[in-house]
């Protein structure tokens, strides 16, 4: 079920959050899980089965390791447990992918049964290795209560595209957390803007990438390679921020505190600044559970380095079963390490530093992005040459009206302006005056109404995380 559907926005949501504000306070938390249950069922019940699996295997393990005072014991239990979680994902998102490359590499024709993905296994998975290893660290106490881990892992508004929500941050919350008028308005207005940014920004700038990526890169100019490159950029963070805001939003409605997930990431002057504003619960999951225990920068530089590599490989695997998924994460690896061997990201200095600095971030990411939005590595390489003029536009299918009409052109600018912070504090302003609350309350009504109208009539509608 989409956050962004009639179903969801008009039905499913109003029941669970209405049933939630009045209920006892002791059946909250089985209310919620009902809820979590039903939410992934909608759209995946064959799958419910590796979800038990991946909440029994983790329960178990937890306690056993919890319990005992072997640290061998501990640490053989952690790392059985952890390869089975590692093991639901990888059958179930990477099986494919290594068969087609052994087919590919041995001149092989080994068919087998095509595996389809659950929707958030990667996600839900991360999350319970999060709980497994904080018990191992014991930072916290085992959950004895299955139901309230089941909860923790399947608790549907960051369920299935995050943001990464790490046991220990939400652990007190589950036993004990309140729920205010204030709270929930303020979930409200989060959750509308998050479907604003969806319905209103990424959807149309997703069709405009959508027509440029669809044609051979042979029937369009440089420019209009610049202008899907670009349009794609500011449709994946308004889809995915889009997203993260209304689980955060409806985290706040029951409750819940979930840390934010992005930060403004285009201002970044580096790409090592990128990725402290850029999916924060996914860099932050890598540095405390991968980064840090291989050493850190705590090693030699060479080591660090490595340990670099190593992250940014994993976190391009993590996006997908793909070899433009692991060029993109290394693409971000090279310059963070370029970065950490010059130091340009500590550098300061006057305007014109500043603007190269912020000029250099954005040609980093932006080209990135084409490796993550291809098809094929093939299809990347050759849409990076016609974005430098490298190959020429033998005949050009369409005009550039084409791919953007006026009302694009709006939202395109509209984009641009919002990812810089200058409406950062607009709902946590504590507005002296009647009139501007008044007005900041209509504007979110208009943007609910268009939003609302804008699910009714489009029939183009995907969530881009969803496929992670």
């Amino acid at each position: 079920m989409l956050f962004s559907s009639m179903t969801f926005v008009f039905l499913f949501m109003p029941i669970v959050c209405g049933l939630y504000l009045l209920a006892r306070k002791e059946i909250r938390n089985y209310l919620l899980l009902i809820a979590s249950v039903l939410f992934y069922a909608w759209g995946e019940p064959s799958y419910l089965a590796i979800m038990i699996l991946t909440i029994l295997v983790n329960y178990i393990g937890a306690n056993y390791i919890y319990r005992s005072h072997n640290e061998k014991h501990r640490k053989q239990i952690l790392c059985l447990s952890l390869l089975l979680n590692l093991a639901f994902l990888f059958y179930f998102k990477y099986f494919n992918f290594v068969i087609d490359n052994l087919n590919d590499v041995f001149h092989l024709n080994a068919h087998f049964i095509d595996v389809i993905m659950p929707i958030g296994i990667s996600f839900y998975t991360f999350q319970a290795m999060s709980y497994l290893i904080d018990v191992y660290r014991r930072e916290v106490p085992a959950q004895r209560d299955i139901y309230k881990l089941a909860l923790y892992i399947t608790l549907f508004p960051q369920l299935v595209a995050g943001p990464i929500v790490k046991y220990h941050d939400v652990e007190k919350q589950i036993d004990n957390r309140s729920v205010t008028f204030d709270k929930v308005a303020l979930g409200v207005k989060r959750f509308i803007i998050g479907l604003a940014k969806k319905m209103l920004i990424a959807n149309t700038l997703g069709a405009v990438a959508d027509k440029i990526f669809a044609l051979p890169v042979e029937q369009f100019d440089t420019f209009t390679a610049w202008l899907g490159a670009i349009a794609y950029s500011l449709q994946l963070y308004y889809d995915f921020s889009g997203y993260s805001d209304m689980a955060i939003g409806l985290g706040m409605i029951f409750g819940f505190r979930f840390l934010e997930n992005f930060n403004y990431p285009y201002i970044s002057k580096s790409i090592t600044e990128f990725w402290r504003r850029w999916h924060i619960s996914l860099s932050t999951w890598f540095k405390e559970y991968l980064y840090i225990p291989l050493g850190g920068n705590r090693v030699s530089p060479k080591r660090t380095y490595f340990n670099l590599f190593v992250v940014f490989l994993a976190t391009g695997f993590w996006h997908g079963a793909s070899w433009n998924f692991i060029f993109w994460g290394l693409w971000h690896g090279l310059f963070i390490i370029i970065e950490k061997i010059t130091g340009w990201h500590k550098k300061t200095g006057g305007v014109w530093l500043s603007v190269i600095q912020h000029f250099y971030a954005i040609m980093v990411f932006v080209l990135g992005w084409v490796m993550f939005r291809a098809d094929t590595m093939s299809y990347a390489w050759r849409y990076l040459a016609n974005m430098f003029g490298f190959i020429p536009a033998h005949s050009l299918t369409y005009e550039l009206p084409y791919y953007i009409d006026n009302l694009e052109i709006i939202v395109f600018v509209i984009a641009l302006l919002c990812s810089l912070p200058i409406f950062k504090n607009m709902l946590f302003l504590d507005y002296k005056r009647k009139v501007l609350r008044s007005l900041v309350n209509i504007w979110l009504i208009i943007l609910f109404l268009l939003s609302s109208a804008t699910i009714a009539a489009s029939t183009y509608n995907p969530f881009i995380y969803f496929r992670f």
